[in-house]
């Protein structure tokens, strides 16, 4: 028997274990760069330019008068409720400016279109949003017959008027 003291000498650790303890030190940094990495803001080095006017607006023009003849006539024969085609309305309006000047106007808000200084299109699309957003759109002017000289017109009728305007204005 040895030693019977009932003593015993220090257990030596492996080799391995300091390098083992190393290495999860190692990871969890790795991890915490990645996650600190791939989280940060970057700024928009491919960003794409918007794009140049059209050189020829005459005939952007002519397409868009066309679009809203036909929701209006959509509207007109049924086939499109008052809320949809003012809906489309505003789409047309807003993807005119976009294909004109470049302005990303179908994502923004009425606000936004405010600040964009385009006049002409925040007033026509302001001018949508009661029928827009409305269940039933009431229509524009009072139906009356007693002047056959003013035609009674409905709200999509003169939103589609409105649109037009826009377009046709347009310099």
């Amino acid at each position: 028997m040895g030693n019977d003291s009932g003593f015993y000498g220090p257990l030596e650790y492996s080799a391995w274990l300091p390098w083992a303890g190393l290495g999860v030190l190692v990871l969890v940094a790795a991890w915490l760069a990645y996650v600190l990495l791939s989280t940060r803001r970057r700024p928009d080095v491919f960003a794409v330019p918007p794009p140049a006017p059209p050189s020829d607006p005459s005939g952007l023009k002519r397409d868009y008068l066309s679009r809203i003849d036909s929701v209006a006539a959509d509207a007109t024969a049924g086939r499109l409720s008052a809320r949809a085609a003012h809906q489309e309305l505003s789409l047309l309006i807003r993807s005119f400016v976009r294909d004109v000047t470049g302005i990303n106007a179908p994502r923004m808000t009425l606000a936004e279109l405010n600040e964009q200084n385009i006049p002409a299109a925040a007033l026509a699309v302001s001018s949508f949003y009661p029928a827009e957003f409305s269940p039933e759109p009431r229509d524009a002017e009072p139906r009356s017959t007693e002047s056959p000289a003013t035609e009674p017109r409905d709200a999509v009728a003169m939103a589609a008027e409105t649109a037009r305007e826009v377009v046709r204005t347009w310099s």
